[in-house]
């Protein structure tokens, strides 16, 4: 289907011309048309499937049809992340050229002047506010905002914000807010948590669900079976190997993050961290350098992973194995964009062999072993893959089996 085939605006439609967007992914597809009915609507799509402009261009045709107040807030947008947010918020500008509604951005950051844009911003009515919900609910500890206006309610990437231990900060702003609105979700997944917020918040929602995709066939993965000393030198190796520039690694968590881009920086690697303790002016610098090919390496965290929007990233490596199929999709999914092809080496430890075992039964592809080179040592025994991991569920007990409780 062609944007032009859906009911929107003449100038949201000059504006998609503009950026020589013709054709609808099949969630713009979906969800356009029930949005523009002002029917609640929760969402499933990933991250890279055209979900912002599925809510941002319909809610610019409505704010043009519907009656609503110039100076009061009329529609907000939540995302879990400032990257996310201010993504958004650079895809509002470019889908809203023509049109006459202000918008600002609301996420942390010590930059005195954009505390003020953003109380200025919530205080005079912008029409449209992209906030995450921890700097968001400070603005309203602080100041008495207006919310009576509000008409439309957005959350993108609703998961993410759960699991990052947003809902009673959500539920806060929920209550603030008029009853009678249109409320819009979208999550990567559907977990009962979110059935629960959803049922809570909206009324009669549709459901659009967009199949979790695969890994496009253009992108190589690759694992490889090593212990966890092993990893810096085979990330070495595999680097100085491809003299590649623009490498994304992801880690767990946010101290290996640290560790790693220091120790590859040591072993004459130029690699930055990108994780939520850096200042928002650092992670905007950090992003900049690697996009303008500054920098090499860029080792990150899931959680920044959302705002990292690069298109020619030759290779992903995974040096944790996620524990969620979904989000092995979305890391390696940083590669192999806008039609070129990519690589992702996956590194596999013992410790987690089962996160591996589920992410190859959901990929339904096969996935390269790699040899581990001799000057690493020996790699571990496959038996040491295969075990029963602690804590499986099942313990021995008088020679028989019983289920943990």
């Amino acid at each position: 289907m062609f944007f032009d085939e859906l009911a929107l605006s003449d100038e949201v439609l000059d504006a998609l011309w503009d950026m020589h967007f013709d054709e609808c992914t099949p969630v713009q597809e979906k969800a356009i048309p029930v949005i523009l009915d002002r029917h609640d609507v929760i969402a499933c799509a990933q991250t890279g499937t055209g979900k912002t402009a599925a809510y941002i261009l319909p809610l610019l045709t409505n704010l043009a049809y519907d009656d609503h107040d110039p100076d009061k807030l009329n529609a907000i947008i939540m995302a879990p992340t400032r990257e996310l947010a201010q993504q958004i918020d650079q895809q509002m500008e470019g889908f809203g050229y023509y049109v006459p509604f202000s918008s600002v951005p609301i996420y942390g950051g010590k930059d005195n002047g954009a505390w003020g844009t953003q109380v200025t911003g919530l205080q005079k009515g912008a029409d449209i506010v992209i906030a995450t919900p921890g700097r968001l609910l400070s603005q309203m500890n602080i100041y008495d905002i207006d919310f009576s206006g509000v008409k439309y309610f957005i959350l993108d990437e609703a998961d993410r914000m759960l699991d990052m231990g947003f809902y009673d900060d959500i539920m806060t702003i929920v209550r603030k807010l008029p009853k009678n609105r249109q409320t819009i979700m979208f999550s990567a997944t559907m977990p009962p948590k979110i059935r629960q917020m959803a049922k809570a918040i909206m009324r009669h929602p549709v459901e659009v669900q967009i199949a979790v995709s695969r890994p496009p066939e253009t992108i190589n993965q690759m694992s490889a079976y090593l212990y966890e000393a092993q990893k810096p030198g085979f990330v070495q190796l595999a680097l100085e190997g491809r003299n590649l520039k623009k490498v994304i690694i992801f880690a767990g968590k946010k101290q290996k993050v640290k560790d790693l881009a220091r120790t590859l920086r040591t072993l004459k690697i130029d690699a930055r961290a990108m994780h939520s303790d850096l200042e928002q002016s650092e992670r905007d610098q950090v992003m900049l350098d690697f996009r303008n090919g500054k920098v090499d390496v860029l080792v990150a965290t899931d959680v920044v992973s959302r705002g990292i929007d690069v298109t020619d990233v030759p290779l992903v490596i995974n040096y944790d194995v996620p524990h969620d199929p979904e989000d092995y999709v979305h890391r390696i999914g940083r590669t192999a964009r806008a039609e070129n092809s990519g690589e992702a080496i996956t590194l596999v430890s013992p410790e987690d062999a089962r996160y591996w075992r589920r992410i190859e039964t959901f990929i339904k592809q096969p996935i390269t072993r790699l040899p581990l080179p001799d000057v690493l040592g020996d790699a571990p025994q496959l038996n040491q893959y295969t075990s029963r991991p602690k804590g499986s569920g099942m313990a021995r007990r008088k020679g028989k089996f019983r289920k943990r409780s």
